[in-house]
């Protein structure tokens, strides 16, 4: 590893993002592009291939080989990628795509992974040098989750590690974009509260301006819809815990910065947890701000036990 410059790149559905890191986990370079992603998947390999490129010219140097945090995930079995909200990437084959363009090896991980690993090796993992278990929460705009075991992240036979957020919570409820009604996503997303609020008052609030009006000046409306993000956080979550029992849970995404999650939230996962109400698994905030895409992406090249006295 001495010497060795491990190269990730996030896909997110406005912007491209290279950064590359050295040895130590220090950032050389970090520079985004616009993702352009309507005009088309053929144009989005090219700017890809340009941000390398230009990158690699930069530093008088050329990757070994790169990450991508992806949007959906690559199934394991046909090799195209599937579930992406950047439409342009389904149903294509991205991973042999990406290596013909770069002319270099490539590994695709979904960017909820990339979150839960470079929390797990560079952010708030450091924290808990015993987490041997992440999982890696994103509670935003969409619902998703990655679990991280000794490094590794655990992806699963059919690219679905760590996919809490299109289980059914709610029966009967929202019906969502995957089929189903109901999904963990159409219940407490950002903008799944919003609507729930606007369904009750006719007004139109954000999430944290819901959050801010409940702290300081609550009304009906404004703690019917906390009350459903807490009750519904609780029940979502402990789900988790009982069938993964992590050693550490991180709460990605716009929904996480709700403090009340991390206190009364907690209650309420204690609630439901199948453990006579006894909770002692931390639930933190991120450490890494909006750079854990890309960051974990860089990391899925890396040798997990070279990292391992930093977070286990």
């Amino acid at each position: 590893m001495q010497g060795k410059k491990l190269w990730g790149v996030d896909l997110g559905g406005t912007k491209i993002e290279c950064a590359i890191l050295d040895a130590n986990l220090d950032t050389i370079v970090r520079r985004r592009i616009a993702t352009e992603s309507a005009k088309g998947y053929a144009h989005l390999l090219q700017r890809i291939k340009k941000l390398v490129t230009e990158i690699a010219e930069e530093i008088g140097e050329q990757p070994s080989e790169i990450g991508f945090a992806t949007p959906g995930v690559l199934e394991p079995d046909s090799m195209v990628m599937k579930n992406c909200n950047t439409v342009c990437m389904n149903g294509e084959p991205m991973h042999k795509d990406l290596e013909h363009v770069l002319g270099v090896p490539v590994k695709l991980a979904n960017d909820a992974n990339c979150f839960a690993l470079a929390e797990t090796v560079m952010g708030v993992g450091r924290e808990h040098p015993n987490a041997n278990v992440v999982f890696g929460v994103i509670l935003g705009t969409g619902v998703g989750g990655g679990i991280v075991v000794n490094n590794r992240i655990i992806g699963g036979k059919h690219g679905l590690g760590g996919e809490w957020g299109h289980n059914e919570l709610e029966e009967n409820g929202e019906e969502c974009y995957c089929g189903k009604r109901g999904c963990v996503e159409r219940v407490i997303s950002g903008p799944a509260l919003e609507s729930y609020y606007h369904s009750l008052s006719a007004g139109e609030l954000s999430l944290s301006e819901i959050d801010r009006k409940y702290r300081h000046d609550p009304d009906p409306f404004v703690s019917a819809t906390m009350e459903r993000l807490l009750e519904n956080y609780g029940k979502a979550i402990s789900v988790v815990l009982n069938i993964l029992d992590p050693d550490l849970v991180i709460i990605g995404g716009g929904v996480g910065n709700i403090d009340l999650l991390y206190s009364e939230g907690y209650e309420r996962i204690k609630k439901y947890i199948f453990n006579n109400g006894k909770l002692t698994t931390p639930v933190c905030k991120p450490a890494l701000g909006d750079s854990s895409g890309v960051y974990g992406a860089a990391l899925l090249w890396a040798d997990p036990k070279k990292y391992v006295s930093q977070c286990l």
